[in-house]
């Protein structure tokens, strides 16, 4: 009987599909009444601005919202697609390595 400390690899494949399958489930659960609300509550804005006048003064900020929230999108694909989330440790070893080249230099210069 082997005992060895390290998991083996059908294991960890199995871990990982569970987890995959725990994020589309809750992402499922969480988008999809996020979505209907939204769909929802952007049709009671449309039938608004179409009709009643009391209404009228909620389009100006949701549009602003939309756009807002759209920009932010089209900026995060941007990042995914110049692939700035590929080497997410890369930043923090950057970081390092200046602040221990500005502290050598204040040292020097002190």
């Amino acid at each position: 009987m082997p005992t060895s400390a390290a998991p083996d690899a059908n294991s960890t494949s199995r871990r990982k599909g569970l987890a995959w399958i725990i994020i589309i489930v809750s992402a499922v659960l969480i988008l999809i009444p996020s979505m209907i609300g939204f769909v929802m509550k952007f049709m009671e804005l449309i039938n608004l601005s179409q009709g009643e006048t009391d209404g009228g003064f909620a389009i100006t900020p949701v549009v602003n919202y939309l756009l807002a929230g759209a920009g932010f999108f089209f900026l995060l694909l941007w990042a995914a697609v110049n692939g700035m989330f590929n080497d997410l440790k890369k930043p923090k070893y950057l970081m390092f390595k200046n602040e221990e080249r500005l502290d050598t230099e204040e040292r020097h210069h002190t």
